[in-house]
């Protein structure tokens, strides 16, 4: 069952609206142009966040780019900005994005909570401690690291084994290495804002009725 959190959210409407104005504009800017314009963010986003921006083809919504800072290491104005870049510029998966693409992208921006690594004492005890339709996962084996964000599992229909297992792929990993003491997993939550369309009007994201993907 889909568990929908429930808290109070970090950040207004307005605010993921400005987030997500924010990216649309730099990832115009540094694909029509190569320049980064300036962008107009409240001053709460000085400070330092963790973000993923995520551009998607329209209507169909396949991923066309999705990269982001997992932790708070930047000021979420820097992190947001140079998201923007990479997701239409620097994401290996992709060729950059061209400037007849750009009126057929939404964009999404996923503002996430800092890690928080789960403690359990045995692995068979990972898929109850991991809520799907809150929690977005990282999983850490070696020099092995791979993200998935909330909206996926609850996009694709996975159970918290399952998530588990596709977050050790996102890392390259074999997908059962969940269940070795030497991986290390964090979770995290995120508020999602989106486009309803290219330039469109940009709503909050409910895990409940999410249409996006970062994989």
């Amino acid at each position: 069952m889909t568990h929908i959190h429930t808290d109070m959210p970090k950040f207004s409407d307005s605010d993921g609206e400005r987030a997500v104005k924010a990216a649309r504009t730099v990832v115009e800017g540094c694909v029509k142009d190569g320049e980064i314009p300036p962008v107009d963010l409240p001053k709460s986003f000085e400070k330092d966040g963790g973000v993923f921006v995520t551009l998607k083809t329209y209507p169909d919504l396949d991923l066309r780019g999705c990269i982001g800072y997992p932790e708070p290491v930047a000021p979420l104005r820097d992190a947001i900005v140079d998201s923007a870049i990479s997701a239409a510029t620097r994401d290996p998966r992709f060729y950059p994005v061209r400037k007849e693409e750009l009126s057929a992208l939404v964009v999404e921006v996923s503002l996430l909570t800092p890690p928080e690594k789960i403690s359990v004492k045995d692995p068979s005890e990972l898929p109850g401690k991991v809520i799907v339709g809150e929690d977005g996962l990282i999983a850490e084996r070696g020099r092995y690291r791979g993200l998935l964000l909330p909206q996926v599992p609850v996009e694709l229909g996975w159970d918290a084994q399952e998530f588990l297992m596709q977050t050790c792929c996102k890392a390259g990993l074999e997908p059962e290495v969940w269940k070795s003491p030497g991986t290390t997993f964090y979770k995290f939550q995120a508020e999602i804002f989106h486009e309803e369309k290219p330039n469109g009007n940009i709503r909050r994201q409910l895990l409940s009725d999410q249409d996006g993907l970062c994989h």
